[in-house]
């Protein structure tokens, strides 16, 4: 991404003018000086609260990322000050301090409801999420809030789940439920799956990361449609923050910014496939010790959790696959690449990691440097399933109908008109199954993210595990006849 030039400094009066005569609110302006975005830019700072969260921010292995987290650092770069931002776990940290001016204004993937609407000013949206009922698989499920008469239900307190519920039980009155700031949406959940509560409401852009996790969870039914998600700040007659909001928002909704986020985060849990899911898992377990350390070999450039998935995708992990087509081995090999590649015998585990691994690295070096690398390799598997040329010719049609060929989520949309004469029939390479490597990406994005979790629950344990052991050693350590007090000093 490209960096944002600022274009707030000196400008902001005219646009608030320029807002104030689009607004009914009928208040009056706020006096320059104390105008939100003066003291914004005046203080070289943009204070903004969120909630840990893979919906809106969290610590990834490069750094903080998340959707609301990349665009609050492109919205502090629109408007040339830096970000400070502060993720909390509870909702009910960060509506107070909003109300006490602690923050400037609220990135925490929030629902836009009629309680909060009396409350608080909102952002135009950027994304919009219905409310689930969640329960656990193998559990009656329940289809309506009468259902839910003989369960356990809890959701966050100060959320939109709570308010809906509110509603709810206006014409429901043997509903139940209570409220926690204790635990947030995704530990609620947690609860769920063991067993301690029969059920919890979950927002559906949640529950699709979840399940890539936890296929147990399962839909009752739907509490809420769907409802506007978007910024929060306080509610005066101060308009300034508010015209650089839509100005912003307005800008990264033409040029496909917020698209594309979405794509990153969501575009591959759109669809939830739970015998696929299990089955993935139990391959993990079952078929990928044997050929992960091949993976890590052979991996390069790319993380070997990438690669894996991608063969699991191609073979389900099978050496001795074998397609109509001819493509065989653990990386679905044809025999030309094979031979182009060095590769004599593709029933060879080792062997075709090795030409799976280096045909993907030269198909993402042949790519265009014009499209970003953290999208590149979307565009490389692609290639790796369609064929390069098709790819390519998708990437001309995308940029005939207007859209961005360098980004995969234009190029995704695309891809299946290669199906079409209208659209073959003008390209270089002809038809193909363009729908096809939509799916396979998706897939092999699911399987990677899956796997990446499931690594790092197994070093979680792991160092549980030690941890656990050295208290033992420790305790086995200690004296029978020794009296235990904390104030003793312990010896070296």
């Amino acid at each position: 991404m490209s960096k944002i030039t600022p274009k707030w400094r000196g400008f902001w009066p005219a646009l608030v003018l320029l807002l104030a005569a689009c607004q009914d609110s009928g208040n009056p302006p706020a006096p320059e000086h104390s105008s939100q975005l003066e003291s914004i830019l005046e203080r070289g700072e943009l204070r903004v609260g969120t909630r840990y969260s893979d919906t809106t921010y969290f610590e990834a292995a490069d750094g903080p990322a998340g959707l609301d987290y990349e665009l609050a650092a492109m919205f502090a770069d629109y408007l040339g000050v830096k970000l400070k931002i502060e993720p909390s776990y509870s909702l009910s940290d960060l509506f107070p301090k909003l109300e006490k001016g602690q923050y400037d204004l609220l990135a925490a993937g929030l629902s836009v409801t009629p309680e909060r609407r009396a409350h608080f000013r909102f952002a135009p949206a950027y994304q919009a999420v219905s409310q689930k009922l969640v329960y656990k698989r193998g559990h009656r499920r329940p289809r309506d809030f009468d259902d839910l008469a003989d369960g356990s239900l809890m959701v966050m307190a100060y959320s939109a789940h709570a308010e809906r519920l509110a509603q709810v039980a206006k014409t429901h009155p043997d509903l139940k439920w209570t409220e926690t700031s204790d635990m947030d949406a995704d530990e609620l959940l947690q609860q769920v799956l063991a067993g301690h509560l029969d059920y919890t409401v979950a927002d559906s852009n949640n529950l699709a990361l979840n399940r890539r996790f936890y296929p147990d969870l399962m839909v009752g039914f739907t509490v809420s449609d769907e409802q506007p998600v978007a910024w929060a700040f306080q509610k005066n007659n101060d308009d300034s923050l508010y015209a650089a909001l839509i100005e912003f928002f307005g800008e990264m909704s033409q040029t496909g910014v917020i698209a594309r986020l979405e794509e990153k985060y969501y575009g591959h849990v759109r669809t939830f496939d739970y015998v696929d899911t299990r089955s993935f898992m139990r391959a993990v377990d079952r078929k990928l010790p044997r050929y992960q350390a091949n993976f890590e070999k052979y991996a390069g450039d790319f993380d070997w959790r990438l690669l894996a998935a991608m063969s699991y995708q191609e073979s389900h992990w099978n050496p001795s696959a074998t397609s109509v087509t001819g493509v065989r081995g653990l990386m679905m090999l044809t025999l030309d690449t094979a031979d182009l590649l060095g590769i004599n015998n593709r029933l060879d585990p080792a062997q075709s990691i090795r030409g799976g691994a280096n045909y993907l690295h030269q198909l993402f070096d042949r790519m265009p440097e014009s499209i970003p690398p953290d999208e590149r390799v979307w565009f490389a598997l692609a290639a790796y399933n369609v064929g390069e040329g098709h790819v390519l010719d998708a990437r001309r049609i995308t940029e005939k109908r207007g859209g961005d060929p360098n980004s995969w989520v234009d190029v995704k949309e695309n891809l299946p008109l290669l199906r079409k004469k209208a659209w073959y029939s003008q390209t270089r390479h002809g038809y193909a199954r363009g729908d096809e490597p939509v799916k396979y990406v998706d897939n092999i994005r699911r399987y990677y993210e899956t796997l990446v979790w499931l690594q790092g629950q197994q070093v979680a344990n792991t160092d549980n595990d030690e941890a656990k052991a050295d208290d033992a050693d420790d305790d086995s350590d200690q004296d029978p006849n020794d009296s235990v007090n904390e104030n003793v000093t312990p010896k070296d």
